[in-house]
């Protein structure tokens, strides 16, 4: 699947299909949902994009690149959008720790998901932080078909 890259906005209506999988995946998988239902689909997609907390996906390249970042996880990253959607998911963490969190895809992709995932990651600028209790899950189409991974979390601490 080809993903849209531009920025979420009125005129894309907020990335709506990307956010409708992020929030539908999360809540076959973990059978709760990420946000509270809203009005309509373009409503969900603009909450998701202005959460106070984490919400990022990749897509299933053999070298995933990030899709989707919303506002809360460009400020912590402290990448721009344009930025974020270009960035290998693998460059979220440092170099060291790239094979634990190579490990921890590897077991979401077999698992379905994880909900209690912690890790060091590292922002644009090189400021450190611990992330805790993370979810993290397959995005998945209607049909069961893996079309690449999210995470969300709202605990972190600066390190």
């Amino acid at each position: 699947m080809d993903f849209d890259r531009a920025e979420p906005d009125e005129a894309n209506r907020f990335q709506a299909d990307s956010a409708q999988l992020i929030v539908s995946s999360h809540l076959r998988l973990l059978q709760r949902e990420i946000l509270p239902r809203g009005a309509d689909r373009v409503d969900l997609a603009r909450r998701l994009y202005q959460a106070p907390f984490v919400v990022l996906a990749h897509d299933r390249a053999p070298d995933p690149v990030f899709f989707y970042a919303n506002l809360t996880a460009q400020r912590l990253f402290e990448m721009a959008w344009r930025d974020m959607v270009r960035l290998p998911s693998r460059q979220s963490a440092e170099p060291l720790l790239r094979e634990e969190r190579r490990n921890l895809l590897d077991c979401v992709a077999r698992q379905g998901y994880i909900d209690d995932y912690a890790g060091i990651r590292v922002s644009a600028t090189g400021k450190r932080f611990l992330i805790n209790r993370a979810s993290v899950w397959n995005l998945l189409d209607a049909t069961g078909n893996s079309l690449g991974q999210a995470a969300a979390f709202s605990d972190w601490t600066l390190v």
